[in-house]
């Protein structure tokens, strides 16, 4: 049987870590797709740490655009993130935004196809101010979009407040 949940939240609200123990909760062999691209020092190193809260249970896929490249029919998977998921579709498609979504949608409808538990984390980056810079407000836009997509899609949506887990789908 399919399943889609969605965790959102605020930068460090606790998602991933929400995540993996909803994903160890399921399944005693999970999976841990990560989006990341390595941009940096800095960003190493917080990926580093994400890994390192992991143990030996854990199956890990590093894939930075086409999700659906890998089977995981019946598995219990970890998506994180679709933030970073869409930034590198902003960076290394055109930052044409309508076609970035229509790809990014596309892609998401043929990953969760098969029947596997899917946990998306996202950010919820619109809740601030407008940026005074077009290609983050264009990629607020796009993230805003793309997490509506995946939460008319999932079964569960989890709202992540300083840590605290609020059920709001």
């Amino acid at each position: 049987m399919k399943k889609i949940i969605l965790i959102t939240g605020g930068q460090r609200s606790g998602k991933s870590t929400k995540a993996e123990a909803l994903a160890l909760e399921l399944s005693d062999n999970p999976v841990y797709l990560a989006t990341a691209h390595i941009w940096d020092e800095e960003f190493r190193e917080r990926v580093r740490k994400h890994q390192e809260r992991r143990g030996r249970e854990w199956t890990n896929i590093e894939e930075e655009l086409y999700l659906s490249k890998h089977d995981l029919t019946g598995r219990v998977v970890v998506i994180d993130c679709v933030t970073l998921w869409l930034t590198n579709w902003i960076s290394t498609e055109t930052t044409d935004i309508d076609t970035i979504l229509t790809a990014a949608k596309q892609e998401f409808d043929q990953f969760t196809a098969p029947d596997a538990t899917y946990i998306f984390v996202t950010n919820e980056i619109g809740l601030g101010g407008v940026s005074t810079n077009q290609l983050q407000r264009r990629f607020t836009d796009l993230q805003g979009w793309m997490n509506q997509y995946i939460a008319q899609k999932a079964d569960e949506v989890i709202l992540m407040i300083s840590g605290i887990p609020v059920k709001i789908k």
